[in-house]
């Protein structure tokens, strides 16, 4: 018999774990409630016209595509072989699969628009939290299953809106405790800096090599920059931007130096200072505290949608990689044939964020509690009356369960102990007849007695 297994990159969530997820994820939604952002959802495949061409090159490559269901059927096969051979090639065949799971949650967001912006009242705000798949090399930090938490406004050009967005991850990460830099930069100064570098086309190559610094570092980036047709010359320009450091004011005004004079960058730089200056003023509770927005030149988001402002968001004291991304895509739904619909959007990475409130240990103590309260079975009687306070404390928002059988204390005490419950709760035939029941505080190692009508003060507090 096979022994079970998960598929590489997945990973199943014990109770424990669900708990602590439902924490970070009830965060996050109540914060995009709390700014006027709408639920929705959308399947969890796309038709594969629908994601391919959309992230890039390098995200090409990672979409998990579905074969096309039939292909065993004797008139299928050889289409499919066909098309297997096609596919090996690095084409795609509709012979063999027209459908795939979702990459992101951003463009299937954006064919949601497209399908229904008549009915949709702009600007439209959504949040979406859904898991996304992409065949990636499993490691820390990076699966081929994870959920993202997206919040998009759409139908605005309004640059309030990053200011809000980042202030909804300022927000959240407050709430978790975790420290941040929220990087900012913008895909027209990247668009500035492709110019000086001879051309608009030449933006993919510089982006796409850029997004590898962290991982790969300068020199390699360098080497990439050639491979890609870039010369001598258009590198050292590259590595000058790469270079520059400082305040977000003095980068600021370092980056005028180099492609300021451009009208690209002259309005990428417009906008940085836009947002950078409200979010001190409207955000932060005194504008002279530090900024948690740090202009980073490096950033570039690898995606090939975005337009305007980008956002990367990292963890302070850990080595993890982003923990939140997102930007401006002006035009997202004009791939679907629906232009002039801009848009902004963040996304969070709760399997990261788990990651990182593990690690710095920053989960609250309430939030890995199931059961309050366990009710001790020590009897028919005992138990039916056990039951009906189990039940008026429910009423009450108090989770409880009642051991499953009469059994010895041992066995029940060893049962609360494993599941972490902090009261046990004991009617015997004394209690029975006084109405009274004994609340023990397994946890602190205390007991007291009380009438069945205090019970739910005595538990009260958790």
């Amino acid at each position: 018999m096979t022994k079970p297994s998960l598929p590489q990159g997945t990973r199943d969530f014990g109770p424990e774990v669900v708990r602590k997820r439902q924490y970070i994820l009830n965060t996050i939604r109540t914060t995009f409630e709390l700014y006027g952002f709408q639920p929705l959802e959308t399947p969890a495949m796309e038709n594969l016209e629908t994601l391919m061409g959309k992230y890039g090159e390098e995200g090409d490559k990672l979409i998990f595509k579905i074969l096309n269901n039939g292909l065993n059927d004797a008139k299928n096969i050889d289409k499919a072989k066909a098309a297997f051979d096609n596919v090996l090639l690095g084409k795609n065949d509709k012979n063999l699969t027209e459908r795939a799971l979702r990459y992101d949650l951003t463009i299937p967001f954006a064919r949601y628009v497209a399908m229904n912006h008549g009915q949709l009242t702009f600007p439209f705000k959504r949040y979406q939290i859904q898991p996304v798949w992409r065949a990636d090399r499993p490691q820390k930090g990076r699966y081929r299953e994870f959920y993202q938490c997206d919040a998009d406004v759409v139908g605005s050009n309004g640059l309030l809106n990053e200011v809000e967005l980042a202030a909804i991850y300022w927000q959240v990460f407050s709430k978790l405790g975790i420290t941040v830099e929220i990087k900012i930069n913008s895909r027209k100064i990247l668009a500035a800096l492709a110019e000086a570098c001879g051309g608009s086309d030449k933006m993919v190559d510089i982006t796409v090599a850029i997004d590898k610094l962290d991982k790969i570092g300068i020199d390699k980036v360098k080497e990439e920059l050639l491979t890609r047709g870039l010369d001598e010359h258009q590198v050292a320009i590259i590595v000058q931007y790469l270079d520059i450091s400082g305040s977000n004011t003095e980068k600021l005004n370092k980056l005028k130096e180099l492609v300021g004079s451009l009208p690209a960058g002259a309005k990428g730089i417009e906008e940085l200072e836009f947002v950078i200056g409200h979010f001190a003023t409207l955000v932060l509770a005194d504008p002279a505290a530090a900024s948690p927005l740090l202009v980073d030149f490096t950033l570039a988001r690898g995606l090939n949608y975005y337009t305007g402002i980008i956002f990367e968001v990292k963890a302070q004291g850990v080595q993890m990689g982003s923990i939140g991304g997102g930007g401006r895509y002006d035009d997202l739904t004009g791939l679907f044939g629906v232009p002039n619909i801009p848009g902004v959007g963040i996304s969070f990475g709760v399997d990261r964020i788990y990651d990182v409130l593990e690690e710095l240990k920053l989960f609250p103590q309430e939030v890995q509690t199931g059961t309050q309260v366990l009710f001790f079975n020590l009897g028919d009687a005992e138990s039916k009356s056990a039951f009906s306070l189990m039940q008026s404390l429910r009423n009450s928002g108090i989770r409880c369960e009642l051991y499953h059988e009469q059994a010895k204390f041992e066995k029940q005490f060893k049962y609360a102990d494993k599941k972490n419950i902090p009261f046990a709760v004991i009617i015997g035939s004394k209690e029975l007849e006084a109405k009274t029941c004994v609340v023990k505080h397994l946890g602190k190692g205390e007991q007291q007695e009380v009438k069945w009508e205090a019970l739910e003060e005595a538990v009260s507090g958790l």
